[in-house]
């Protein structure tokens, strides 16, 4: 798929001691990495809405970053990522973006570092302070960026409300709060909006979700798509399984969900989902409940998630969710 699937699949650097101090592995860490990306070390401070360097914080994948000062020079390699940084107003900082990078606009216009995995040649020219990217980088790319003392650091928020965390997690690293505060506040309002409607909700209201996001690949528990559908009123039908997986068409003849959500964006995948065998005599089809959703916003739980929680809370229950 041009952007989840990818992310799925794959589903996304250099002399950072002068800008950002020197990486190095976690020694002695107990506490658990959040998913979010990390969290301030104990010794790292803040003053007002300034960021006070040294910041020593740690990432999703347990890397311990030390931050001599708020990076300069700044790759992305993943389209989340870069809507965040974006939104901070980080956009002359970044020099390089992955292939799929396309919001906001400008983000179109920068230098291309490659897929979502990277292209370690093009990242070096660019030279980086610090790379962000998701913890579904592969293990190759991973390796060889470390081993160019490149700075990765990398995130992979599982919930909305980790999504936001990242926002005030890159504020903070970016010298940004007060920005990255302003963002997470319109978020909250929207995820709030969703709550709040949603309060009166008896059990036996909810729906029965399936999502498909890719041609023959779904959601289960553990993903922020899963959260997404808890929070707008949902069931996801998949919950049994763990992360992205592959379907099993009967199985969801048998779930019979009440509402199909899929990413409008992929060519014919609406089509493909209403031609399977036996899927004609599922409550969703049926009731005319098949549902498009914007593909970007169903794969980047970035400033956007929360929109698209509002448009799923809607889809599932319109008659409270204006």
């Amino acid at each position: 798929m041009k952007k989840l699937g990818m992310l799925l699949m794959a589903l996304a650097l250099s002399l950072a001691v002068a800008a950002c101090g020197q990486s190095k592995p976690a020694e002695g860490v107990k506490e658990p990495v959040q998913a979010s990306g990390g969290a301030a070390k104990a010794g790292s401070e803040t003053t007002g809405k300034r960021t006070t360097y040294p910041l020593t914080i740690k990432d999703g994948s347990g890397k311990e970053f030390t931050f001599a000062k708020a990076p300069q020079r700044i790759v992305s390699l993943s389209p989340t990522e870069t809507e965040v940084l974006f939104a901070l107003g980080l956009g002359d900082k970044i020099v390089g973006v992955s292939n799929l990078d396309d919001y906001p606009e400008e983000a179109k216009s920068k230098p291309k570092m490659g897929d979502l995995q990277g292209n370690a040649e093009s990242i070096i020219a660019a030279s980086p302070d610090i790379v962000f990217a998701g913890l579904s980088l592969n293990k190759n790319s991973v390796t060889k960026l470390n081993d160019l003392k490149m700075n990765l650091f990398q995130t992979n928020p599982k919930t909305v409300d980790e999504a936001m965390e990242r926002v005030i997690l890159f504020g903070l690293i970016n010298d940004k709060q007060e920005q990255a505060e302003k963002v997470v506040a319109e978020m909250k309002k929207e995820k709030q909006q969703v709550v709040d409607a949603l309060k009166s909700l008896k059990p036996e209201q909810k729906k029965k979700v399936y999502i498909e996001f890719s041609p023959g690949w779904t959601v289960g528990k553990g993903e922020f798509l899963d959260d997404m559908i808890t929070l707008a009123g949902g069931i996801n039908v998949a919950s049994d399984l763990q992360g992205w997986k592959q379907i099993s068409e009967e199985k969801i003849i048998q779930a019979n969900p009440d509402v199909i959500f899929f990413a409008k964006g992929v060519p014919d995948l609406e089509k493909t989902i209403r031609g399977r065998g036996g899927w004609d005599k599922i409550a969703a089809i049926q009731g005319g409940k098949v549902v498009g959703l914007d593909d970007n916003l169903l794969s980047r739980p970035g400033p956007r998630i929360t929109k698209a929680l509002v448009d799923m809370a809607k889809a599932l229950h319109p008659d409270l969710v204006k």
